[in-house]
Parts: structure tokens; C-alpha cells; sequence
């Protein structure tokens, strides 16, 4: 079985179909969106379209949340807020709808997925340290679970050998024959924050027993534009340039 991890995607309409021509390539069976499918980007609506046409199955994210009403919006710095704003007034009812119905965690038969902690969903809590991971690694019901939120691949890792103590990697290829979990960030697709501009997703292969992360270059201006032309803030375009 091949997964095809979906990081962050946020309204990146170009950084998703590079990302989704790679996975489609690799001969994925089933997409797993980790949420923030909307919120900074201005194609909030073709990025929902397109999760739609190959059946993704997508967690909730914060910004996802937020768009749909469900979340207040003073968790949001200002220029999150002006385009979760924007985005509720470009979506139609059955987007909105759509967004306010994802789980907050999803279990498959391979690995699970959450936005930002797979033990308190709702909390929307980063990962950013082994200690933060600690508690979702103690619940897990997979031994592999995909995570987003952060922008930062990463790894979180239980090894067979030392199953008490959490390791982390930043390495691209994640093998996990001798892991016992692993709590996996592959990153953003479409708003990365680890000073790549390149566009991150990954497929996890269980036949191969590994969650190899791919990064991948995409048209920035296409989407820096698109940006512009819908009046959201232009910082949200210019970092995109940076990866920050």
C-alpha cells in the first residue's frame, strides 16, 4: 500500500498540482491530507476541488476550523485573520460545509493522521519538541501517524530497542523496521516554514516499510500573484519566496 501525505496545503492551488502530478507518478492508492487546506492562499476553493476529485481523506486543521466558524478568531495573528475572513466570503455553503464536517483524527488500517497532536486534536497544540510529542506517541492507535501544523518536517521516533525514549530526525527517508512509532511532519505544501521554498509532501510505502518526503519546486509568483490580485495581505505572498 502507498500513501500519498499531504502537508499543509493553504490555498496553494500551483504548489498542490506539482505536488499531486509527483504522487499521482509514484502510483499512491489512498491521499491523506493532514488539513489547512484553506487560510493564507488565494485558491481556497480549487484546493478543496481538487482533495474532492481523488477521494483525499482530510483532517481538520486550525484555519479549516476557523473558515467554517467553528474556531475563535482571536487565535489568529492578524494577517491569519483578514484571510480566513477573505476565505469565507470566496467559498460557496457546500464548501464551508465540507470544511466544518473533517474529523479531527483519522485511524486507517496503516497509520493515522491529526493536525497539530494526535492525543488533543481540538487543542490545535504544536509539535516542536520530543517533549511536545511525548503525549501523542502514548496514545497512538497506529504505530505510524502523520501530523502537520508546524510547516517543519520532522520525525518523532520510539525505536524497538530504546522504546521509552523519543528520538527525532530530519532526514528525508524514514525507515521503520526497527521503529516501534513514529509520529511523522512532512512538512507544507503549501506555505513551508524551514526556510525551503519548495513544496513538501511524501508517501509512505508499507511495503518498503519507509515515508520517503519529497520537496519539490513550483511557479512562487503564480501564487504570490494570485495573492496580490485577491487584496489578501502581500506578506503572505512575499514569504512564500522564503520559506518562512
Amino acid at each position: 500500500m502507498k500513501y500519498g501525505i499531504l502537508g499543509d496545503i493553504h490555498g496553494n492551488l500551483t504548489a498542490l498540482d506539482v505536488a499531486l502530478d509527483y504522487l499521482q507518478a509514484q502510483q499512491i492508492d489512498v491521499y491523506l491530507s493532514m488539513g489547512d487546506v484553506v487560510g493564507y492562499g488565494a485558491a481556497p476553493a480549487e484546493c478543496i476541488q481538487r482533495l474532492r476529485d481523488i477521494g483525499a481523506i482530510v483532517v481538520r486543521g486550525n484555519h479549516d476550523a476557523a473558515t467554517a466558524g467553528q474556531l475563535d478568531l482571536r487565535y489568529f495573528n492578524q494577517f491569519a485573520r483578514e484571510a480566513v475572513r477573505w476565505t469565507q466570503t470566496v467559498l460557496g455553503q457546500e464548501d464551508l460545509d465540507w470544511l466544518a464536517e473533517l474529523p479531527y483524527t483519522v485511524d486507517l488500517e496503516d497509520c493515522s493522521a491529526a493536525h497539530g497532536t494526535y492525543h488533543k486534536p481540538e487543542l490545535f497544540d504544536y509539535i516542536k519538541s520530543t517533549s511536545d510529542a511525548d503525549p501523542s506517541l502514548e496514545v497512538m492507535k497506529r504505530p505510524v501517524c502523520f501530523v502537520g501544523h508546524t510547516h517543519v518536517p520532522v520525525a518523532l521516533l520510539r525505536l524497538t530497542d530504546d522504546p521509552h525514549r523519543t528520538a527525532f530526525t530530519a532526514d528525508d527517508l524514514i525507515e521503520l523496521g526497527q521503529v516501534e512509532k513514529a509520529l511523522i511532519n512532512v512538512g507544507s505544501i503549501g506555505q513551508p516554514r524551514d526556510d525551503n521554498p519548495q513544496a513538501a509532501c511524501a508517501v509512505f510505502d508499507t511495503a518498503a516499510d519507509c515515508v520517503s518526503i519529497k520537496r519539490l519546486e513550483y511557479d512562487i509568483e503564480i501564487e504570490a500573484a494570485r495573492i496580490r490580485r485577491a487584496g489578501l495581505p502581500a506578506v503572505l505572498g512575499s514569504r512564500l519566496f522564503l520559506g518562512v
